[in-house]
C-alpha cells in the first residue's frame, strides 16, 4: 500500500535531494509558489518551496533508502515509520496548481482608499485612508496629521475597517 510522507531536506538543497530521490526509485513532490521580487532595480520571478525544506516522498514498499539519502535530513517519523500524509492533503495542494505553481489566494482585505481605524498604540482612534500592505505583515495607513497628509506604517492587526 503505497502512501505519501514528508521529508525534511538540507537548506537551499532541495533539487539535490529531490534528484537522489529519485533516481533510487522514490516519486516525489515539491509544490512551489511565484513570487515577484525586486532585485537591484529589476522584477524577478522567484519560485520557493511551499514548505521551505520539505517535500514529499512517496513510499511504496520499503522506506530505508529515502530516510537516508544525500540532501535529506530525514523523514517526519510517526514512532518507529514515517508519518503518513493523507491523499487530500496531496490532492488540495495539486488543485492549486496553475502551470506547476501553487497559487495560493490573496489575503488583502482592504483596498487602497478604504476608509480604517487604528486600533492599537499611540494613533487609537484615528481613522485613515489604507494605502498598501508592505512586507512582514506591516500595512500603509495615511492619516490627516500635522496640517497634511502623513503616511504611517502599522502592524496589520492594527487597524479595523470603518463601515458608514
Amino acid at each position: 500500500m503505497a502512501y505519501w510522507c514528508a521529508a525534511r531536506l538540507l537548506a537551499r538543497r532541495e533539487h539535490l535531494a529531490l534528484r537522489f530521490l529519485a533516481q533510487s526509485g522514490y516519486e516525489t513532490y515539491f509544490p512551489q509558489l511565484r513570487e515577484h521580487r525586486v532585485s537591484f532595480g529589476r522584477k524577478i520571478e522567484v519560485r520557493p518551496g511551499l514548505f521551505p525544506g520539505y517535500a514529499f516522498v512517496l513510499i511504496q514498499l520499503q522506506w530505508h533508502t529515502a530516510r537516508w539519502a544525500p540532501g535529506t535530513l530525514g523523514l517526519i517519523m510517526d514512532g518507529i515509520q514515517p508519518a503518513k500524509v493523507p491523499d487530500p492533503v496531496i490532492e488540495e495542494i495539486r488543485s492549486r496548481e496553475r502551470n506547476g505553481l501553487v497559487e495560493l489566494p490573496r489575503r488583502e482585505v482592504f483596498k487602497a482608499g478604504d476608509k480604517v481605524r487604528i486600533t492599537q498604540g499611540l494613533l487609537l482612534g484615528h481613522i485613515g485612508l489604507y494605502a498598501g500592505m508592505r512586507a512582514h505583515e506591516r500595512v500603509l495607513v495615511l492619516l490627516a496629521l500635522l496640517g497634511g497628509q502623513q503616511r504611517v506604517e502599522l502592524p496589520k492587526d492594527s487597524i479595523e475597517a470603518v463601515r458608514p
